[in-house]
This record gives C-alpha cells, structure tokens and sequence, in this order.
C-alpha cells in the first residue's frame, strides 16, 4: 500500500525575519509560499544566464509556471524553502531563494540556492544558507547534500567555509558536497 504523503506543516513564522545586509540593505527572510510562484518566475527573468546556469544546470527562456508553482508548495517539514526579499515601488521582490528537499537517503536532504545577481556578494546567500540549515536542523534533519557546479567558485567557498563538509565528490564537472553545520562554538 503506498504511504499517504503527511499534511503540510503549519506556516512556520518563527522563520520571518529582517536581516540588514553589511552594506545597509534592509530585506526580509520568511518561509515561501504558494502564491510566490509569480514571483520566483520574476526572479529567475532578472538572472543573469550563468547564474541560472549555476541553479538548474541549464538555462531555460523562463522559469516554467509549474516549475514555480511546485517550487513554491511546501509542506515546512520535508521540503521548505526561505526567501529573501525587499519592498520596491512595484511591491514585493523575491531576490533569493534557499531551500530543501528530501533526497534518495533518509536522514539527508539536498539544498540548493539562488541569489539574484544584482544582491550578490553582498552577504544574503550566507544568511540563506544559515537560516536553511537551521530551519532543517529544527525539524530534524543532520545532513545536507548539495550539487554544486566546479566551476562555480563562490557557492563551493560558502559551503566549505560555513559548514563542516564530511564528503566531496567530483564527477563530470560537478562537486557532490555531504555537509552539516558546523557546531555552535561553546561560550
């Protein structure tokens, strides 16, 4: 008989945050939701290709709406994902995304992220990565999984600087990293 998928999670608050970025820059980090999916294909239409290419390992014309609309339906337990984002005169912006979903191994689950390129090196991927570690952490998950292009030097540089990297695997151009946060140092 197969498993009845569990309900979704109540909307995780606690996960709602303002953050100021060193440079001043005022955004918010909250849990997604579905009525993101707009949103999300907004973003993915402001990135540049390589940073798309870094994401998704392709490079579509947009991202499609039923892409977003399941990117953007979580159930907060399994998969979550938290975005980044800022008020403009147009209203609300997406301008990163962190998330995760389960993976072909039990106790771990893969991460992927995408910061626009314009809030790039500006220190929100860090907070993205942080708050998505901990939200797992939260709900039980000890391991993390990310596919990270060799070539992409700055995602590679967060993880191993901010995590404790147990495995790594290249294979055909892509880094395979097992990783859990580092521990809290002790006061």
């Amino acid at each position: 008989m197969a498993e009845t998928p569990a309900a979704a999670a109540p909307y995780p608050k606690e996960l709602e945050r303002s953050v100021r970025l060193a440079d001043g820059a005022l955004v918010r980090l909250r849990p997604i939701r579905p009525d993101d999916a707009p949103r999300l294909i907004a973003l993915y239409d402001r990135l540049s290709q390589l940073t798309a290419y870094q994401r998704f390992f392709t490079v579509m014309k947009r991202l499609p709406p039923d892409w977003a609309q399941v990117f953007a339906t979580v159930d907060y337990r399994h998969r979550l994902a938290i975005v980044a984002e800022r008020d403009t005169p147009s209203g609300v912006e997406v301008i990163g995304v962190g998330r995760y979903e389960p993976s072909d191994t039990d106790d771990t689950v893969e991460v992927a992220f995408t910061v626009e390129d314009a809030w790039q090196g500006r220190g929100l991927g860090a907070l993205l990565l942080d708050a998505v570690l901990r939200a797992g952490e939260a709900r039980g998950v000890r391991r993390f999984r990310a596919y990270v292009l060799a070539e992409n030097y700055r995602m590679l540089k967060l993880l191993n600087g901010r995590t404790e990297v147990l495995e790594r695997r290249l294979d055909d151009g892509v880094v395979a990293l097992l990783f859990r946060p580092r521990p809290a140092p002790v006061a």
